[in-house]
């Protein structure tokens, strides 16, 4: 990948407890390490439980922003990290719902990996959509009428998708791309 700069740019992770650290971390590191600014806006007000896995707790991460407290429009690109936990609590929760859908509208880069995908068939940005997903949520997406493939990375508009921390480098590039435009 070509060094691409997001000087000036700023990406919101959504997440919380949860959350799958490797896919936490290493999209927020690439985001960084090209000069773009990370906010963690989670439901959660001060900090957040990361696993390893669904059953290993991993590291604490500081909240930066709470959902309520931020909007859309302040922010050049959205990523939803996997986590089995994170995932399912965030699909449920009517902010991060209205939070994720202003990306959508503002035509905005939206990333999702592993499990992350579970948020966009409930704000229904799904159906009609070429993505992949971890394997276990593939029937969820296909029902909402989603093109699912198994692929490491797969990019369909505004919208990036990626399977598991296997694949976090070409989901990393893809993201850092996006975002820079």
């Amino acid at each position: 990948m070509a060094e691409q700069s997001l000087t000036g740019k700023k990406v919101a992770f959504l997440l919380t407890d949860g959350v799958e650290q490797p896919e936490l971390a290493s999209p927020k590191a690439a985001v960084e390490a090209a000069g773009g600014t990370v906010t963690i806006v989670s439901p959660k007000a001060e900090s957040l439980q990361a696993m390893q896995g669904d059953w290993e707790h991993a590291d604490h991460f500081d909240v930066d922003a709470q959902l309520g407290s931020v909007a859309a429009d302040q922010f050049d690109a959205l990523v939803l990290p996997g986590g089995t936990l994170n995932a399912d609590t965030l699909r449920a929760d009517e902010q991060a719902q209205a939070f994720a859908s202003g990306f959508f509208e503002a035509g905005k880069p939206v990333a999702a990996i592993c499990h992350g995908p579970w948020l966009l068939i409930e704000i229904d940005q799904v159906a009609g959509r070429r993505l992949t997903s971890v394997g276990n949520v593939r029937s969820d997406l296909v029902n909402a009428g989603a093109e699912w493939v198994d692929e490491p990375v797969v990019i369909d508009g505004q919208l990036i998708t990626s399977r598991t921390p296997a694949d976090l480098e070409a989901f990393n590039d893809a993201v850092v791309q996006a975002v820079a435009g």
